[in-house]
């Protein structure tokens, strides 16, 4: 099951509506998954730095596309809800630190998503100027780390 997991955490745009693990809900189970922000890992020298994401404007909220599903687990029979994040290539922004990025999707976009009627098309990357970055502690990778621990998103010198 682990490997299963590690492999369907997200929705590549470009192979959503084909993958047999997806194409299901994208027929039929949209949903909006809000964030303050993200993180991506850079490879360095020094190992794996990560970077923060937020909107450049300050708002406390990113939407981005997803998918949602039920299935039963085989071995309990128990309902389980899932679900996914949609991602896409990366803008310029996101492009120095990693090769992909959620699909964030603006208010706007919000129903025609939800209700179907946008299809691949609305499955791009976010404009550059919608997003800020900079470099965190690489305490985030680590599961001691508090979950709401406001120093995990603080700036730091990046590694080289």
């Amino acid at each position: 099951m682990k490997e299963l997991r590690a492999s369907t955490f997200n929705a590549r745009a470009e192979t959503v509506e084909t993958k047999p693990f997806f194409r299901d809900a994208f027929k039929r189970n949209h949903c909006l998954i809000p964030m303050s922000g993200y993180y991506e890992w850079q490879n360095t020298p020094d190992g794996k730095q990560p970077w923060y994401f937020t909107a450049r404007d300050g708002s406390p909220i990113l939407t981005a596309a997803g998918l949602w599903d039920t299935w039963h687990n085989s071995e309990t029979g128990e309902l389980l809800f899932s679900c996914t994040m949609i991602i896409t290539e990366p803008n310029s922004i996101v492009a120095g630190v990693h090769d992909r990025m959620p699909v964030l999707l603006t208010e706007n976009q919000f129903e025609p998503w939800l209700n179907g009627e946008a299809g691949l098309g609305i499955l791009q990357p976010a404009h550059s100027d919608l997003l800020r970055r900079w470099p965190v502690s690489k305490r985030v990778n680590s599961s001691k780390a508090p979950t709401d621990d406001a120093s995990l998103i603080e700036t730091v010198a990046a590694s080289t």
